[in-house]
């Protein structure tokens, strides 16, 4: 699990490798990851956008763009919270993953950045 605290908003990822998605001879390789977005301003947010950067080992890197998360636009309260869960696959063992959110203050309509932590995905079979 990685944190980061930027702009008044904590960013928590918890990563799971999903072997049931999984096929490592056709090298697919599925991961989920669970998002905590919450709120340490004074002040309502949305999340607008998303933006995310993602490479595996073999140096492929993707860039993936999109309005909210999970079909959502969120609405986070000061001291709220607001989770959800999505994923990711790659085409070798092991990736990472970093990224923004594009946020709105909603009293004054200010829109303002909040970072996404990097984090690693790697398949329980890279250990062995």
């Amino acid at each position: 699990m990685v944190s980061k605290i930027s702009a008044g908003v904590s960013v928590t990822v918890e990563i799971f490798y999903q072997p049931g998605y999984s096929n490592p001879l056709n090298n697919e390789y599925m991961f989920a990851y669970r998002i905590t977005i919450e709120n340490h301003n004074t002040f309502s947010i949305k999340l607008l956008k998303r933006q995310w950067f993602i490479f595996d080992s073999n140096g492929e890197y993707k860039e993936v763009e999109g309005e909210g998360v999970v079909g959502l636009q969120p609405f986070i309260e000061p001291g709220e919270q607001f989770q959800y869960t999505s994923g990711c696959n790659l085409r070798t063992e092991m990736g990472r993953m970093h990224g923004t959110y594009f946020m709105e203050n909603q009293n004054n309509r200010q829109q303002f950045k909040v970072l996404i932590p990097p984090f690693e995905m790697i398949a329980p079979s890279k250990f062995n």
